[in-house]
């Protein structure tokens, strides 16, 4: 099976971006990394996906004004150059129009820091650390019209520690991401990851039924 032409969005460094590189030079891995695109020309990940020999990509937002159809019909230009198969965002921080979302459904993923649909939106560690939850961790998730909303492929879990600064915390749920997002990019290009009846994920893989992660531990 030819591997899928995948695209990352980022807006500022892609955090989350060399680990999905680096899946992505498996060459046993369903995806490759063809083009990073930000809608910031100063984002450093532009640089680094460079410096990996990947294409890069500026749509600067400021230049549409408040046309977000005029913006997002120059970054589909971009796509359609690249033959993508599959978009990430990572880290990209512009809201896309429901006409563009619905074009790309079920081929478009994102990650959110925060065990949706707990905490949707910005802040999240924060907002974790005030609601008193003892276990936080990160999403990735089909993207749908609605923010943080969209079908649920896989989930990492972390624990909160009462001495936990949203910092500290930030830093935790990002090393879960880093193993996170490229599990889940697999599964959704290899074809491991669909959406079942009812719009919940359905994961062709395996799950250690039996394993639990309890805060405070005994």
């Amino acid at each position: 099976m030819a591997r899928k032409r995948v695209a990352l969005l980022i807006s500022g460094r892609g955090s989350n971006m060399p680990s999905l590189i680096a899946a992505a030079k498996d060459p046993d891995y369903p995806a490759e990394i063809i083009l990073v695109l930000s809608n910031r020309p100063e984002a450093g990940g532009l640089h680094r996906a460079s410096a990996e020999g990947i294409a890069t990509a500026v749509v600067d937002h400021t230049d549409f004004g408040k046309d977000r159809e005029a913006f997002e019909r120059a970054v589909q230009a971009h796509l359609d150059v690249h033959r993508i198969d599959i978009v990430c965002l990572a880290g990209f921080m512009r809201l896309l129009t429901s006409s563009f979302v619905s074009r790309w459904s079920g081929r478009m993923i994102n990650i959110h820091p925060a065990l949706l649909p707990s905490f949707k939106g910005l802040h999240t560690h924060q907002r974790a650390l005030e609601a008193g939850v003892k276990i936080h961790g990160a999403t990735v998730h089909f993207v749908v019209p609605e923010v943080d909303s969209g079908p649920i492929i896989a989930q990492a879990a972390v624990p909160v520690l009462d001495d936990d600064t949203a910092e500290a915390l930030a830093a935790r749920v990002l090393a879960a991401e880093l193993r996170l997002y490229p599990l889940a990019l697999g599964l959704v290009a290899g074809g491991k990851s669909s959406i079942a009846a009812g719009g919940t994920v359905r994961n062709a893989t395996a799950v250690l039924a039996t394993a639990h992660l309890i805060v405070p531990g005994p």
